[in-house]
């Protein structure tokens, strides 16, 4: 094993194999008191020194990846099912939309999960307006039943200890994360709803609270329990993706693509802990 690089790199001007800042390897005259033909006999052996140490067990691939961690500077978080407990009825709301046939044919089309709002979205005025209102009201029975996701405050109090930005992107309605934020008494800014368009998978919303934070998508990490929204969004923008899979839903090898392939999986929000503090540099 060759000895690891140390973090130090020597000026131009300097001999990297002294540890002595001169330009000259025979140059030890002013240091030692000794004529330069003695000088260069001390820096050769000096240099044969060098390299008799004893080498460590560390391999220097291991200690380059710690000392070259990723900086992470913000998280953004799904909502339903995220930071919420999933109270919604999805395959209830889809069957009042779509019929049952349409409902278990687009399912088996789509696994990863149907993109209700942008199949109606093409749909004529009125039918789109039915659907909305179907979505309106399972949502409002949502509201009423909201509930935080256990590991929730505690992961915001974590972040805020390290002075990481947090912003949310949901495909529910203002007034839901209005509610979310009254309720819990957390915060996330900016904090996106399905009014801001186009919404996820699509990676503007993202994008849009990196801008807003002045920083880059690859110092982000999104955060969500869908592979076909948030895992997608937080791809095409060019961030880091965690999938919170608490069932094992998406261990699945048809979800094993380089699409829907997030960089870290975990099954409860605790586990975003060490997680982060494992494989990141965390700066404000």
């Amino acid at each position: 094993m060759d000895w690891p690089v140390a973090p130090h790199v020597a000026p131009a001007s300097t001999n990297a194999l002294s540890p002595f800042p001169l330009s000259n390897p025979r140059d030890f005259s002013w240091v030692f008191g000794v004529m330069p033909i003695q000088s260069l006999f001390l820096s050769r052996s000096l240099h044969r020194l060098r390299f008799s140490f004893p080498k460590l067990s560390t391999s220097s691939s291991s200690m380059s990846s710690a000392r070259h961690k990723p900086r992470l500077r913000g998280l953004v978080f799904d909502m339903d099912g995220t930071l919420t407990i999933p109270v919604i009825d999805f395959p209830s709301m889809y069957r009042s939309i779509l019929g049952s046939d349409e409902y278990s044919r687009l399912r088996k089309e789509n696994p990863a999960g149907i993109d209700i709002l942008g199949l109606i979205d093409g749909w004529p005025e009125p039918d789109r307006r039915r659907a909305y209102q179907v979505i309106a009201d399972h949502e409002k029975i949502g509201l009423d039943r909201l509930q935080i996701m256990p590991g929730a405050v505690e992961l915001c109090g974590f972040l805020d200890s390290k002075r990481l930005r947090r912003g949310l992107i949901t495909r529910n309605v203002q007034e839901a994360v209005d509610l979310f934020h009254r309720r819990f008494g957390i915060t996330f800014s900016p904090a996106l709803s399905r009014e801001f368009r186009p919404y996820k998978p699509d990676p503007a919303p993202l994008l849009h609270i990196c801008s807003n934070w002045n920083i880059q998508p690859n110092e982000v990490m999104m955060v969500g329990d869908s592979v076909k929204d948030d895992i997608v969004c937080g791809k095409r923008a060019g961030a880091f993706t965690c999938l919170l899979d608490q069932t094992g839903r998406y261990n699945s090898p048809e979800y094993n693509t380089e699409d829907l392939r997030p960089d870290f999986k975990v099954s409860r929000l605790d586990d975003i802990f060490p997680l982060l503090e494992d494989n990141f540099d965390l700066v404000p």
